[in-house]
């Protein structure tokens, strides 16, 4: 069975979509909240770089499914990760 190139790519932004869509309902109960304490700052700290890579990495390699998921995990991460560090110094 030969994969075609553009079901490929659909199953790029199935992909991208679910994990994105994974990630929204912890972004709203943080906002929601404000109850970060649950959240490691080192790991959000790395998880949002890692994001940030990999948004640039779909970025250099015109990779749609990459730069849509990333951009969107990437702000909602550092939404988080900037209320973690709001929150941790009260």
């Amino acid at each position: 069975m030969q994969i075609e190139a553009h079901q490929v790519e659909w199953i790029g932004y199935l992909a991208a979509f679910l994990t994105t869509c994974a990630f929204v309902p912890q972004a709203v109960q943080s906002w929601r909240t404000r109850d970060l304490s649950g959240i490691s700052l080192g790991m959000y700290s790395l998880f949002t770089l890692g994001v940030g890579l990999w948004l640039v990495y779909g970025l250099i390699i015109e990779k749609w499914p990459l730069i849509l998921a990333n951009a969107t995990t990437f702000a909602l991460a550092l939404s988080i990760l900037v209320l973690k560090l709001r929150y941790l110094r009260k």
